[in-house]
């Protein structure tokens, strides 16, 4: 089953634990409940908020991503399980002797899944291609060449117009694809903690301040996703993060996938994915799963939702 992505975005509320539900609470008024096994992450980014620890118990318990947010709408903080898969040790154990060969190689297949990806956007919203599949081609174990980062200066021009440049910290447009990126980080760190894998031992990804490294490695070939669907939702009118533009940026983890095993949600495709890496450093080559086509099947009607 697919987790729901619950947000809490209003101010001053109270998050508690009542017969299996999570209860949202205003001024002791419940305003809200929500089945706990229906939740997958649970995004929070208002002001004032307390919770019970009973309830953030049982959420680690079921192994959802409880994720705290910072006013730009990317993530401070989360909950992770300390008990992630019943092989945790051994997994984090090949983890973390995997030699750089294998890691360089991992790297190689998920940068050239990512800049693929960026080609299909490009091409799925009539945009000049770029030339994206050869640009894929040449990118060589661990990409010592940074192909990643040409493939990006070619990208977001292309994509989003000449004066687009990507800020964390800006409104408009980046702060929609960092609500989107939020959304989608916190379903890849839950796919990391099932898989029995530490999510701070990256391939790539290597910053000592960020607890996070595997995750942001694993999320590469996804975050166009995120990238097509804030540029439909700016060519039908929305300029900022808003209640309507957070309800469909909120689906990105169930939007569907071509895969081998048939139509597959954005939240089992990294699932698999990393059930493949564990699997990969543990026989010792790489053998990531990744879907088929990298741009989703089905996508919500958001034409009409906003004023253009």
């Amino acid at each position: 089953m697919i987790g729901r992505v619950v947000e809490i975005a209003s101010d001053d509320r109270h998050l508690a634990l009542s017969r299996g539900f999570l209860t949202v609470s205003h001024d002791r008024t419940e305003v809200a409940r929500i089945p706990l096994d229906d939740i997958g992450v649970l995004l929070c980014h208002a002001h004032g908020l307390t919770y019970s620890n009973n309830l953030m118990v049982e959420l680690a318990k079921r192994g959802a991503c409880v994720v705290l947010c910072g006013p730009n709408h990317m993530p401070i903080a989360w909950l992770w399980p300390l008990d992630g898969h019943h092989v945790q040790s051994l997994r984090m154990r090949h983890q973390l002797e995997v030699g750089a060969p294998l890691r360089k190689r991992l790297w190689q297949v998920i940068v050239r899944a990512k800049i693929e990806q960026q080609g299909a956007v490009l091409e799925r919203l009539g945009k000049p291609d770029g030339a994206f599949d050869l640009l894929a081609r040449k990118v060589k174990s661990g990409d010592p060449e940074n192909i990643e980062a040409q493939a990006a200066r070619r990208y977001w021009p292309l994509l989003m117009g000449e004066t687009f440049r990507r800020d964390r910290d800006a409104g408009g447009v980046n702060a929609m694809l960092n609500y989107g990126y939020t959304v989608l980080r916190a379903g890849v760190a839950r796919a990391v903690t099932t898989a029995g894998l530490h999510p701070s031992v990256g391939l790539h990804h290597s910053n000592r301040n960020n607890p996070m490294c595997l995750v942001d490695d694993l999320m590469e070939p996804f975050r166009p996703i995120v990238d097509y669907t804030v540029s439909r939702l700016q060519s039908a009118g929305a300029t900022d993060v808003s209640p309507e533009t957070k309800a469909v940026l909120a689906e990105v983890l169930a939007f569907d996938m071509a895969t081998e095993q048939g139509t597959t949600p954005v939240s089992t495709c990294a699932e698999r994915l990393t059930y493949s890496l564990a699997q990969s450093f543990e026989a010792g080559k790489p053998t990531l799963i990744l879907p088929r086509t990298l741009l989703p099947l089905e996508l919500p009607n958001i034409s009409g939702q906003f004023d253009c």
